[in-house]
C-alpha cells in the first residue's frame, strides 16, 4: 500500500539527515521533493503545492529539540499534515433510523456489489440485523450476485427479478426490512460506465424517496485522480455522506485516498483491502498518515487480531502452553487465524519498521501452504507428538507433501524452537499471561 509513495518520502526526509537545524536553504530542496512524491502519487497539483507551503511554513523558525534531529521533526510535521489531509479525524457511520439506510453508488466496476456485501458482513459482526436490497436492475446477473454473496455471508437479500423500477424496489425493500425487523438496510444501487444524467435522475429519485442515513460512494482507488473527478460529480448531484475507497490492498499511488476530502469535503468512511468479505476496514486518518510514513499500524493488526481469535480458543491454547502440550494441531490452527486476518505482506507491514524491510520482497498468500502440506501429511498421532517421526516417517511426510526431506527437517526445528521459547517465556514471571495475549492475539 503506498509504497512508492512512502519510499519517495523517505528519500525527501534523507535531504535533512546531518543538518544541524531547519533552515530556508535546506528545507526548501526536502519540501520540493515531498510534492514531487504527492505530484507522483497522482495528488492534485494545488492540494499538493498547499501541503507542502503548510509543511514549510511549519518547519521554518521551529526550535530543534536536541532529543530531535531536523528529518524527525520534519516527519512530524508531514505525519500532523497528512492526517489533515487524509480527514483529520475518523468519522463513524450513522446508523440511527429504524431500519437505518445505507445508499450505495458509484460507477460500474468500482465493487459497488462487493462491497454492499462487505460492509453487511461488519455490521452482522457487530450483532445487528441487517438486509440488502438489489436494486441494480440493469447490469446482468447484478441481482444473482448480491443473492449469492447474501448467502455467503447468511444476510438476507430483498431482490424483484420481474420489477425493472430501482425507485419501487427500493421503497419495497425498506417495507420489508421494517417487517423483518432489520436495523439496517443497505441498497445497492445501478452504476454505468460514465455518468450520466439518467443514472443521476433515478439514484437522487431513489434518495428521496427511502430518504437514507447513509450515502456512500464507492470508488476504486487504482483510478487515482480521476476517482476524485467522479466523486465531484456524484457529490454535486447526491450530496454523498462518506466515500468507501476499494482496493487500497493493490498497486494504487494514492492521489484519491490524498484528494478525496480536500477536493469534496466528505470523510472515507471505510477501505477495501482485499477480495474476502471481511476484507473491510473503518478508515483510521492518523493510522493511513503513519503508514504512508513507514511507522506502521500496530493498533489495526491488533484490532484485526482481536476480530478473528476466538478468546475461548485462545484460553484452551494457553493452557497447553502452559502444561507444554502445544501441538501441530494447535500450529496449524493458529495458520488458519492468521490467514482471516488478510494478506500477509500487508499485516507485516503493520509492524513499526517492517515495512521497509519487506517493500521489495514478494510475499505470497500461498506462503503457508507448504507448511500446511506437511502438516497434512502427518498421522493424528504424529501431528500430537513430533518426537515420533523418525527418519522414515520424514521421508513418507515429505513424498506426501510434495516438499523435500529438508523442509520437513527445517519446519521440525522451528516448531521445536518455537515450543522452547514458549517453555523458557512460562518459566519467567507473569509469563503464563504474557503467552495468552502475544503469540496468539498478536
Amino acid at each position: 500500500m503506498f509504497e512508492s509513495l512512502s519510499s519517495k518520502l523517505e528519500k525527501a526526509f534523507k535531504t535533512l539527515k546531518g543538518q544541524g537545524k531547519i533552515s530556508e536553504i535546506n528545507i526548501a530542496e526536502t519540501v520540493k521533493e515531498i510534492r514531487k512524491a504527492l505530484i507522483d502519487a497522482d495528488v492534485n497539483y494545488k492540494i499538493a503545492k498547499q501541503f507542502t507551503d503548510t509543511v514549510k511554513e511549519k518547519a521554518l523558525g521551529q526550535n530543534v529539540l536536541t532529543s530531535l534531529s531536523p528529518g524527525q521533526l520534519l516527519v512530524k510535521i508531514v505525519n500532523d499534515e497528512l492526517t489533515e489531509l487524509l480527514g483529520g479525524k475518523t468519522e463513524n457511520i450513522n446508523t440511527t433510523g429504524n431500519p437505518a439506510i445505507i445508499l450505495m453508488a458509484g460507477l460500474q466496476g468500482s465493487g459497488k456489489t462487493t462491497h454492499s456485501a462487505k460492509l453487511a458482513n461488519y455490521f452482522k459482526k457487530q450483532g445487528k440485523s441487517v438486509m440488502m436490497a438489489a436494486a441494480d436492475v440493469y447490469r446482468p446477473a447484478a441481482i444473482q450476485q448480491l443473492i449469492v454473496l447474501g448467502e455467503q455471508i447468511e444476510v438476507p437479500v430483498y431482490f424483484e427479478m420481474e420489477n425493472k423500477n430501482p425507485v419501487q424496489i427500493a421503497e419495497n425493500a425498506v417495507k420489508a426490512a421494517i417487517a423483518g425487523n432489520h436495523k439496517i438496510l443497505i441498497i445497492d444501487t445501478a452504476g454505468r460506465l460514465s455518468i450520466d444524467e439518467e443514472m443521476m435522475a433515478e439514484i437522487g429519485n431513489i434518495k428521496s424517496k427511502v430518504k437514507p442515513q447513509e450515502i456512500l460512494f464507492v470508488v476504486d482507488s487504482m483510478t487515482g485522480q480521476d476517482a476524485v473527478n467522479t466523486a465531484k460529480a456524484f457529490n454535486d448531484v447526491l450530496d454523498f455522506t462518506g466515500v468507501i475507497l476499494t482496493k487500497l490492498d493493490g498497486d494504487t499511488r494514492g492521489g484519491a485516498a490524498l484528494s478525496i476530502k480536500t477536493v469534496v469535503q466528505k470523510p472515507i468512511k471505510f477501505v477495501g483491502m482485499g477480495e474476502k468479505m471481511d476484507a473491510l476496514d473503518v478508515f483510521h486518518p492518523d493510522r493511513m498518515a503513519q503508514r504512508i510514513l513507514g511507522m506502521g499500524d500496530i493498533v489495526t493488526l491488533v484490532e484485526r487480531a482481536q476480530s478473528v481469535f476466538n478468546d475461548e480458543e485462545a484460553a484452551k491454547i494457553h493452557k497447553k502452553l502452559l502444561k507444554d502440550q502445544f501441538t501441530f494441531e494447535d500450529f496449524y490452527t493458529q495458520i488458519q487465524q492468521i490467514k482471516k486476518m488478510g494478506n500477509l505482506k500487508d499485516l507485516m507491514a503493520m509492524i513499526p519498521g517492517v515495512s521497509k524491510a519487506i517493500k521489495d520482497i514478494d510475499i505470497s498468500d500461498d506462503a503457508f501452504k507448504g507448511i500446511e502440506a506437511i502438516i497434512n501429511s502427518m498421522t493424528p498421532a504424529e501431528r500430537k507428538t513430533p518426537d515420533i517421526l523418525n527418519g522414515n516417517r520424514r521421508k513418507r511426510v515429505a513424498m506426501g507433501s510434495g516438499t523435500d526431506i529438508q523442509q520437513v527437517n527445517q519446519l521440525l526445528k522451528q516448531f521445536e524452537e518455537m515450543r522452547k521459547m514458549m517453555r523458557t517465556m512460562n518459566k519467567m514471571p507473569g509469563g503464563g499471561m504474557g503467552m495468552k495475549n502475544l503469540p496468539f492475539k498478536m
